[in-house]
């Protein structure tokens, strides 16, 4: 088995690798003058088990165009098997038509990954579920909730505390959540009167004088998240905290976190905190490094991956 990282998020590539006792492969990718990408592998990966990590984040595409011809070299240095290892699948949003003519960007992306050669995709929780059916080659999505459980456990315990779904559809990740904390659940149902027109947010559950935890799986601009916050304090919480596993957070969205009321918002580091992130009062990163490594570990040696959530 080997370990490769492209460029996105060395970090996570590297503690991965420190978890599982397994150097990195050496690799060059750079760009050539025009921004073409170049990758050369450095070391024999003939009839090798190669997982690379690579999150295609900020910038997506650069980092997508990494993964695809990082793919195809150990394709043609005769790997045996390769899996890319993806903590956060860019284009997951774009996983359905939207309007008239409009793409489905997520399902294009599988099938470049599927034809540069990937046998395999690990991923953590993928903005939907059907994009596994976008694949013809098998995708394991992993789950976040065990490593925010045990932090909301001894930051909250189970007194006092509900964990909230920000909007309809989130509600199976929140009650996953709240089931194995043995807390309760609530829903905020976001509805738009017209075009143009602020969103009326109705909240369903009881919440007033308890401490909330919103839960979701990507935060970019942090509009809803903060939207949500204010929501449930000026409908009697007792305080707001966030645990979302992409912490995209772009543009202004850190001023935003930090003017909000939420108290706290932890992120995985599926993606790497920027500057703005690391000095942010109330945002915090855990690491799903156990958790990739684990499920890594047990793909190359051809165990269950799914008993990892039991």
């Amino acid at each position: 088995m080997k370990l490769l990282a492209c460029n996105s998020n060395r970090p996570l590539a590297e503690a991965i690798s420190a978890y599982l006792g397994l150097p990195l492969t050496k690799a060059t990718i750079r760009r050539f003058n025009d921004m073409e990408v170049f990758v050369e592998i450095n070391e024999n990966v003939r009839g090798e088990d190669v997982f690379v990590v690579q999150s295609t984040c900020y910038p997506a595409n650069d980092h997508l165009m990494e993964l695809l011809v990082t793919l195809d070299a150990l394709k043609r240095g005769s790997a045996k098997r390769m899996t890319a290892v993806m903590p956060y699948f860019g284009y997951a949003r774009q996983d359905r038509k939207t309007g008239p003519r409009t793409p489905i960007s997520a399902k294009l992306v599988a099938d470049l990954i599927t034809v540069a050669g990937a046998h395999r995709v690990v991923t953590v929780d993928l903005h939907s579920g059907q994009i596994q059916g976008f694949f013809d080659i098998p995708l394991d999505n992993l789950y976040a909730a065990p490593v925010f459980t045990n932090d909301i456990r001894e930051r909250f315990g189970a007194d006092n505390l509900v964990i909230v779904s920000p909007d309809v559809g989130g509600v199976v990740r929140a009650r996953a959540i709240a089931k194995r904390i043995d807390v309760g659940l609530a829903i905020i149902d976001k509805r738009r009167e017209r075009a143009g027109h602020s969103e009326v947010m109705n909240i369903i559950g009881e919440i007033e004088g308890r401490n909330c935890v919103l839960v979701d799986d990507i935060v970019d601009s942090a509009g809803t998240l903060c939207n949500a916050a204010t929501a449930l304090m000026e409908a009697g919480a007792l305080s707001v905290s966030a645990y979302v596993t992409h912490g995209v957070l772009s543009g202004g969205a850190v001023a935003r976190v930090a003017a909000s009321p939420l108290k706290l918002l932890v992120t995985t580091d599926s993606i790497p905190a920027t500057e703005a992130v690391r000095a942010a009062p109330n945002i915090r990163q855990l690491t799903i490094a156990p958790l990739m490594a684990e499920s890594i570990q047990r793909i190359a040696e051809d165990r269950s991956v799914s008993s990892l959530f039991d």
